[in-house]
């Protein structure tokens, strides 16, 4: 009973996002109360109890989060972006143009959110096509999957880093893991399926021609201070991740576990950026502050949802419905990965937002880890490669997508959805490639 409970209770949610347009946040707090409710939970806990979970989650990822935004505001507005792509688009020349594409989106992808990314990008896609007459959709998919993959799979994107959380993961491991995955996943859903889409024709849009230039050329920063910059939280994560593994000394052991931790390597990555983007760049710090205030503004919704996901996972944890989903769980014979990936593709094609879905499915799975020999970080990386599953008409991105390249809803469903699919399936099948591999 409790587990058709937690259904229809998820369902209920589902509902509330898709049909009524409830905001996540308020849809998460609801049904974690009405699930409380119906579970049995005493009514003079509830409001506590969900409150707790919120409090939880806020607590361990919300400085990730948040200077992760922080960093990649001021790697746009400082033009370390457009610095990174065009030296990377220098590299490869018009032979390998898309693989240059690929490349930026996925350096570029990794401190900046999917939607930030998109639009910084795609006018760098229209210049390319413009330049070398190739079609935009031809050389605009691998550079899209490259920001989707790096959306779903890596640290400190808000999905991954919420997983993470529930699931007790590694945040160092999971971008580790999620890189290796990430890259032959992006070469074929991007650089190989694109060759399909060669013929697929595109509207002028002269609005978003041309990339846009952030600053005077005398201003900007060098390429290698953008990479250093931009990069420095996958650095500074890897390296305090890996280390452990190959060293015995107790004082290196300390100090990865001190600043490895993953706020303490986003606080040091915000105060570096601040002054090699910022101040060394002759800006004022009341301008990066300024930046700063602007970015929080735009996270603090995507913040708020990660806190309700946290408020449905605590009723469920106290309502002793996570033991009941153990023992049915345990008696399938599907793979925890594979359920986890299905579960996540089932909502998110329900919902449309890939964050909302692998929260969801991370809160019904948290049990999975009483399993024998399942890996945590994998399982992240199994709702997040399920949570990219099948974009469609109910996701913003399905829509910026097709705007902005201005094509048909039919060629948008060929290309765009095609390609996050593929993203999706690839994910889930390098997971038990890497499974088989490391354990």
């Amino acid at each position: 009973m409790s587990i058709l409970i937690l259904t229809a209770c998820i369902a209920f949610l589902i509902l509330q996002i898709a049909w009524f347009k409830i905001n996540p946040f308020i849809a998460f707090i609801i049904t974690a109360l009405l699930a409380g409710l119906f579970l049995g939970l005493p009514i003079n806990t509830l409001s506590q109890t969900v409150q707790k979970g919120l409090g939880e989650m806020l607590g361990s990822i919300t400085l990730i989060i948040v200077f992760g935004t922080c960093i990649g505001k001021l790697t746009v507005s400082s033009g370390a972006a457009n610095v990174i792509a065009k030296t990377v688009m220098g590299w490869t020349g018009k032979k390998y143009v898309r693989l240059g594409l690929m490349i930026t989106g996925f350096i570029v992808g990794i401190p900046l959110f999917y939607s930030v990314g998109f639009v910084l990008l795609v006018p760098l896609i229209f210049s390319v096509a413009h330049q070398f007459k190739l079609s935009k959709v031809y050389l605009g998919i691998p550079m899209l999957a490259s920001l989707s993959v790096a959306h779903g799979f890596l640290p400190p994107h808000p999905s991954p880093m919420a997983l993470s959380s529930i699931l007790n993961a590694d945040i160092g491991l999971v971008l580790v893991y999620g890189i290796i995955i990430a890259i032959p996943t992006i070469f074929i859903a991007g650089l190989l399926f694109s060759n399909l889409l060669k013929n697929i024709k595109t509207e002028s849009n002269h609005e978003i021609l041309n990339v846009e230039e952030i600053a005077n050329p005398s201003t900007l920063p060098s390429f290698s201070i953008s990479l250093f910059s931009a990069l420095f939280p996958v650095f500074g994560l890897t390296v305090t991740s890996l280390l452990p593994l190959i060293s015995t000394n107790e004082t290196l052991l300390n100090l990865c576990k001190t600043v490895g931790e993953p706020s303490m390597i986003m606080l040091i990555s915000l105060l570096i950026c601040t002054y090699t983007l910022g101040i060394r760049m002759n800006r004022s710090l009341t301008s990066v502050m300024d930046d700063y205030a602007i970015a929080i503004k735009d996270v603090a919704l995507i913040v708020l949802i990660v806190g309700g996901a946290g408020s449905l996972k605590e009723v469920m944890i106290v309502s002793g419905v996570n033991e009941t989903i153990v023992a049915t769980l345990t008696q399938t014979n599907i793979h925890p990965y594979l359920l986890a990936w299905i579960m996540a593709a089932i909502i998110r094609v329900c919902v449309g937002s890939a964050t909302a879905a692998g929260l969801m499915t991370a809160s019904v799975l948290l049990p999975l880890l009483q399993t024998n020999g399942l890996d945590p970080n994998l399982l992240v990386l199994a709702v997040g490669a399920g949570s990219l599953m099948c974009s469609h008409v109910n996701d913003p991105s399905f829509w910026m997508f097709k705007e902005y390249f201005n094509i048909s809803l039919k060629n948008t469903f060929k290309s765009w959805t095609v390609m996050e699919s593929l993203v999706s399936v690839l994910g889930i099948i390098f997971v038990f490639i890497l499974n088989s591999i490391i354990h």
